[in-house]
């Protein structure tokens, strides 16, 4: 997979119910864009400098990372539309460079 390829960060915590119910949701992602997009989970609680240095306050949040810029955020529990719609724009634009 390519550097270039965006990243969907997944901001989390254990206790966070919000979170654990976007579990399947990203899981389902993952496999469904795993050529065009690579997501990873980021526990909060382990990784706090990660967490304050993109300025999330919120948990769960979705940062979208292009180029390492941050080009999309969602903060707080997400529906798979909004998640696809963040995603859409920058995945299209990931297939035609690949093209």
């Amino acid at each position: 997979m390519r550097a270039e390829t965006p990243l969907l960060a997944f901001f989390t915590e254990p206790t966070s119910g919000p979170a654990r119910r976007m579990e399947s949701l990203l899981a389902h992602l993952a496999r469904k864009e795993r050529g065009r997009l690579r997501v990873t989970r980021v526990d909060v609680g382990q990784k706090p400098d990660v967490a304050q240095r993109l300025n999330v306050e919120k948990v769960p949040t979705l940062l979208l990372i292009k180029g390492k810029r941050v080009v999309g955020r969602l903060e707080g529990r997400a529906s798979a539309p909004r998640v696809e719609r963040l995603l859409e724009q920058h995945l299209e634009e990931a297939e035609e460079v690949a093209a």
